[in-house]
């Protein structure tokens, strides 16, 4: 049996060791599902470790949440819900056979949003680092601006920036991962792979995305939203 892919009735490419396309799709999304699984539990130990750090030291947590920029953190949830969205519509056009330009001007707009997002990403780092709350040892320097903020909870309030900057970063790292993916979605759109009847790469991908979506949609309410209920206020700004 050859190597190559073949074309069936359609146009569409049959990978060889497929019989036909239905267990080629299926194949697909059994193969990506298993990867969002495993994602699912990398995330999940963190996410885990995160609650239990957060009944073991509530106040800490109350106090170092406070200090997260809830406008920056909802502007870029607004901004990934929309990505999300652009990305539907892509698959959309691909379905119902919208063709090529259509495909290429959605994932335009996700990848626009995607950069948006680590744009706002960088300028929240940035401030972070300029209020010195980073862990490391000048976090709980005694003459530091972390000591002066947290007080006796500066140990702990280290604990939540480390998860902060650990899980903010991986989904960062994933959002940078995607939109290079995102440019050879494109390519191949370009090229008039995915149609009607041939769409599985860019529903594969758009699984991808919108996992990475749902990821930020958890850490936002948990990270932010925490110290802006404590304390009846909006956050750090």
């Amino acid at each position: 049996m050859s190597d190559q892919a073949h074309a069936v009735p359609g146009g569409v490419r049959l990978a060889h060791h497929f019989d036909d396309l239905e267990q080629q799709h299926e194949s697909a999304q059994l193969g990506m599902w298993a990867f969002m699984l495993t994602e699912i539990m990398f995330f999940g130990g963190l996410f885990l470790c995160y609650i239990v750090y957060r009944n073991l030291y509530p106040e800490a947590w109350q106090l170092a949440s406070h200090q997260l920029n809830v406008l920056m953190g909802g502007v870029n949830t607004a901004v990934l819900i929309c990505s999300s969205l652009t990305m539907a519509l892509a698959i959309r056009t691909a379905q119902t056979g919208g063709g090529r330009i259509p495909q290429i001007g959605w994932l335009a707009l996700t990848l626009l949003f995607g950069t948006a997002f680590l744009v706002i990403k960088t300028f929240e780092y940035k401030e972070k680092f300029e209020h010195g709350l980073i862990p490391g040892p000048s976090f709980i320097d005694p003459s530091g601006h972390a000591a002066a903020v947290f007080g006796a909870e500066v140990r702990h309030a280290r604990i939540f920036f480390s998860l902060y900057f650990i899980m903010t970063g991986l989904h960062a790292f994933h959002m940078i991962v995607g939109i290079g993916m995102m440019f050879w979605t494109m390519r191949c759109s370009w090229k008039g792979y995915y149609t009607a009847s041939n769409y599985d790469g860019l529903e594969m991908f758009g699984l991808y995305w919108h996992f990475v979506d749902i990821v930020w949609i958890f850490l936002f309410p948990l990270l932010y939203l925490l110290g802006a209920h404590a304390t009846g206020g909006g956050g750090h700004h």
